[in-house]
This record gives C-alpha cells, sequence and structure tokens, in this order.
C-alpha cells in the first residue's frame, strides 16, 4: 500500500513510520460512504478488535465495511445519533467515588475499541494506534469519532485523545455535546481541570449545555486538587443554565470543602440539601463525618452517624472506618471498640483497613494489650496484619513484659510469625527482643538473635551487647559472650570499657587467667582501659 500522510495542520498524527500490516478482520462503524477529507478518498474505516495484530499480511486498500453489531437488529451504540435527545451520561457510584460514566452502558462499538487498545503493547501503544489511525482510517461521522475518543479515554490513553481532538478538522468534522463532554472528562482524568474548564467554555460558546454528569465531573476534579473557589464557579454555571445539581454534585462540593478546612461552611450545606427535594445519602454523612473526623470532632461525627441510622440509610464500611480514624487521632482508640461492635450489628464485616486503624491507634497510644487482642481477632478473621503494625506491636509488647514477664512469650511468638511471612524486622524491634528474653533469663534467644541482627547488617547499641554479654557472663557461658566480642570487632564496633570488665570479671571467676590476660589486651589495642585487671 502507497503511505500516506496527513499534511499540516495535521503533521502532529503523520510523523510516524507507515502503518504496519493488517490482517482481516470485521470492523465496528455502520456506514460505507467514502470519506470527506480527499486524502483518504480510497479508504474505508476499519479498526482492529483485540488480539488482531498481525504482521504477517497486509490489509487491502478496498475493504469492505461491515456493519455494527447488534443485539438483533437493534443497533447498539454508546452515542445519540444527530436529532436524538442528549440525555447525558449516567452516573455511577462507587464509595466515595461516585463521580464516573456507567461503563456497563458501553455498547459492543466502545468495548471492542477498547480491548483493541489494552491488546496493544504498552510502550508503543500510542505510536502503534497513531500510525494506524492515520494512514488507515478515516472517521465517517462524529459519532464513529466519539466512539473512538470514549474508547482511548476508558483505555486511559489521554495522550493519544488530545492528539486525535486536535487534528479533528483534518477529517472535516465538527465536534459535538458529546464530542466536548468526552474532552472534559480527558482533562480531568489527567487531573488538569483548568483545561477541562477552558474545554467547557467552548462548548457553551458552541450553543451546547453541558448535563449535569459532566459538570459533576469537573467540580469533582477541582475539588480533588483544593480549587474550592474554582468548583463553585462551576456550581453556579449550573444554576445559570439552569442544570440542577443532584446529590453527586453536592457530596462532590461538601468533600471539597472538608479538604481545604472549612468544615462550618460544609456543615450548612449540608443543612441547606435537607431543604431541597435532593435527599442525602450515606456518601453525604460519609462526607460531613470525614470533615469532623479529621478537625477533631468525631463525637459530631457519631451523631450524624446516628442520624443517617435514623434515616434508614445503611453505613457502609467507609463509614465506620471514618470513625476509627477520628478516635485514634483524638487519642481515644478505645472507643473504636464500640465502633467495631456497631459495624457487626448492622452486618458491615471490618474489613483490613478497619482492623489496622484500630490497632495502630491503640499501639500508637500505648494500649498493648487491647492491640492484642484486635491483632488476634484480625489474624483469626483471615487478615494479616502488615509488617509495619507486627514491628509496632512486638516492641510494645517487649516493652510491657519488662514488668509482666508473661508477655514474653507473646512477643516471641508475634516475633517468630514476623519471620515466618518474610516480614523485614526493625532494628529497634531486635533490640527490644534482645532486651526482653535477657530480662526474662532466656540467654540462649537473647545470643542467638543478636547474632542475626548482626547478620542483617544491623550495629546494636553498646547497651545491647553489654546486656547480653552481662547475661551470658552471669549464666557462666563466657565463651558465648567472648564470641559477642568477636562480632563486634569483625563489624567495625569497638566495646564499652563495661563489655571488657564483664568478660575479665567472669574469665578471672573461673581462674581462667590467659583468657583474661587475652581480653585486657585486646582492650588496650584498641584504645580502651578497662576497670578490671587479669588476675596475677
Amino acid at each position: 500500500m502507497m503511505s500516506m500522510s496527513l499534511p499540516s495542520p495535521c503533521s502532529p498524527l503523520s510523523e510516524f513510520l507507515p502503518s504496519p500490516s493488517l490482517s482481516n478482520h470485521p470492523v465496528f462503524f455502520n456506514n460505507t460512504r467514502k470519506l470527506c477529507c480527499h486524502k483518504f478518498s480510497s479508504l474505508k474505516l476499519v479498526f482492529i478488535p483485540a488480539a488482531s495484530l498481525s504482521t504477517t499480511k497486509s490489509y487491502p486498500t478496498e475493504t469492505t465495511v461491515l456493519n455494527s453489531p447488534s443485539f438483533g437488529n437493534k443497533e447498539q451504540r454508546l452515542y445519540p445519533k444527530e436529532g436524538e435527545e442528549h440525555k447525558g451520561l449516567p452516573m455511577k457510584e462507587e464509595e466515595q467515588e461516585s463521580l464516573d460514566f456507567d461503563e456497563k452502558a458501553s455498547e459492543f462499538q466502545v468495548l471492542a475499541l477498547l480491548n483493541a487498545v489494552k491488546a496493544l503493547p504498552c510502550k508503543e501503544r500510542v505510536d502503534h494506534i497513531v500510525r494506524v489511525l492515520d494512514k488507515e482510517i478515516g472517521f465517517l461521522n462524529i459519532s464513529d469519532f466519539n466512539d473512538v475518543l470514549m474508547a482511548l479515554v476508558t483505555a486511559n490513553e489521554s495522550d493519544l485523545v488530545l492528539k486525535l481532538y486536535s487534528g479533528l478538522s483534518c477529517y472535516s468534522l465538527e465536534p459535538n455535546s458529546w464530542t466536548f463532554t468526552i474532552m472534559v472528562r480527558c482533562h480531568c482524568k489527567k487531573k488538569d481541570p483548568g483545561e477541562a474548564k477552558r474545554v467547557l467554555d467552548q462548548m457553551m460558546q458552541k450553543g451546547f449545555n453541558p448535563n449535569v454528569a459532566t459538570l459533576t465531573t469537573l467540580i469533582n476534579s477541582f475539588c480533588k486538587m483544593g480549587q474550592l473557589q474554582n468548583a463553585l464557579q462551576v456550581f453556579e454555571v449550573m444554576d445559570r443554565i439552569g442544570c440542577k445539581p443532584n446529590i453527586q454534585t453536592y457530596n462532590c462540593l461538601l468533600k471539597g470543602m472538608c479538604y481545604v478546612g472549612r468544615i462550618e461552611e460544609a456543615f450548612e450545606l449540608m443543612e441547606d440539601i435537607k431543604k431541597t427535594t435532593v435527599e442525602p445519602d450515606i456518601y453525604t454523612y460519609t462526607a460531613m463525618m470525614d470533615g469532623f473526623c479529621k478537625v477533631g470532632r468525631s463525637d459530631e461525627a457519631m451523631e450524624l452517624l446516628n442520624e443517617a441510622m435514623e434515616m434508614g440509610l445503611a453505613p457502609n464500611v467507609v463509614t465506620f472506618n471514618t470513625l476509627l480514624d477520628g478516635y485514634a487521632k483524638e487519642g481515644r482508640p478505645l472507643k473504636g471498640f464500640g465502633v467495631l461492635k456497631l459495624m457487626k450489628q448492622r452486618k458491615c464485616m471490618p474489613d483490613y483497613i478497619s482492623y489496622s486503624t484500630l490497632l495502630h491507634g491503640l499501639l500508637l497510644w500505648g494500649k498493648v494489650l487491647a492491640g492484642l487482642r484486635i491483632f488476634n481477632e484480625m489474624e483469626g478473621s483471615g487478615l494479616e496484619a502488615d509488617e509495619r503494625l507486627m514491628n509496632s506491636l512486638v516492641r510494645g509488647l517487649c516493652r510491657k513484659s519488662i514488668k509482666e514477664n508473661d508477655l514474653v512469650e507473646v512477643a516471641y511468638e508475634v516475633f517468630e510469625k514476623m519471620k515466618k511471612r518474610g516480614f523485614v524486622i526493625e532494628q529497634s524491634t531486635y533490640a527490644l527482643v534482645i532486651q526482653a528474653l535477657w530480662v526474662a533469663k532466656k540467654v540462649d534467644d537473647a545470643f542467638i538473635n543478636l547474632h542475626q541482627m548482626v547478620r542483617l547488617g544491623y550495629i546494636p547499641r553498646l547497651i545491647t551487647i553489654n546486656n547480653v554479654i552481662r547475661a551470658l557472663c552471669v549464666g557462666g557461658k563466657v565463651d558465648e559472650a567472648f564470641y559477642v566480642l568477636v562480632l563486634m570487632y569483625e563489624n567495625s564496633k569497638i566495646p564499652s570499657r563495661m563489655s571488657y570488665d564483664l568478660l575479665i570479671h567472669e574469665l578471672n571467676r573461673q581462674e581462667r587467667t590467659l583468657g583474661a590476660c587475652n581480653v585486657y589486651g585486646a582492650a588496650l589495642v584498641r584504645g580502651v582501659v578497662p576497670h578490671k585487671k587479669p588476675r596475677r
């Protein structure tokens, strides 16, 4: 096939090598008329479904273009044809993320395009698609163009969408309401709400009024960026064009206000919502509860939860987790037990975040035994605590075991569980475990873990070294104590005077004078003068 290129101003789409060969596959557009662009007058619109990127067979210049796939005789299309009513994109509710187009409404055409995009290698995806679109494909009408844009936006190919949109005039096409709507979404996904706002302005200058889904998407994008004032300006546009906000719109504004700390304004907005025909949902209450919890007003958040349940709303796990986090940050993690109990009563099972948030709060505020209880419940439900939490739990148990020796076994059991899971054990955790073991007179275990600690590259503190040497000497295990000294030498750690004194004292007690002399001489070589001297 003769290579073809787009002249300026479409040159950005044609600065690539000729497109690769393509296998014969059905296409997904429902028109066979010639292209409007004279540059493509000999081509028909084709698109490759997933797994059809063959490089072994050339695609003929003249190809029969098949009809769109359909259910029975009903043609499937995501976008309305010319003359059809613009009803807007449906909304999709998720946990605190209720702003996305309903992908369940995607038809075969867009799904096939999406699958084709995803089938391409990630690194080559943009260049490859541009070559195909530039060299092989022309767009029959704006609806076809929108189908491709929508598939690419869904596939997170925002850069390619922008390239195609910038060359729209090369296909002799004019953007319609859906084109602008897709581009607003594209810029929002790129976290560029400012550019999305400029597209919205262009849309309105062309005489198209955006729907509530489009405006809510833009409001949400501004709020996530902390640009509340811009979000409020878009909200004013809704009022100006007579587009009534829905509960998703209000929820976005609530979250935006709470995000920038304007809690009182958010609460006033929530009270105003109750006076409209729009009914608050559980996301409304969750957003306001999160705002209260972030500023240390968790009790007011609990009042809102009770109000929501009285209205018949079902709180979800995010709602309860918000309270757990609030109480933990306020230094009242024990209140989380009541929240956990309420969750179970409401048939809302705690998830990993529920347990880890509560456990972290309990350990942070020194409630170690309560934390152990939550840890056991968490593990019993099939959820594993991460290494950060387990390090904190082991350290807390070791500190408490100094006063309560029966906790040493529990701490060591959790410690061993960390090893089996391959978790990274922090240096401070090792040090406290060793300390707890020698206090509990488990000298052999302390010695073994000190050796493991050094092998991992950790350099123990002198107090840890001396404690192990003292414990070994008290137990008459002077050879093991001497080995600790050797470990320090090997790792360029100079033992303290106390380390040498302990060893010399024990060697004197065992009447091993030669050994005591050797230790004393080794100390002098390293610039340390022990108080204890070998017996003569």
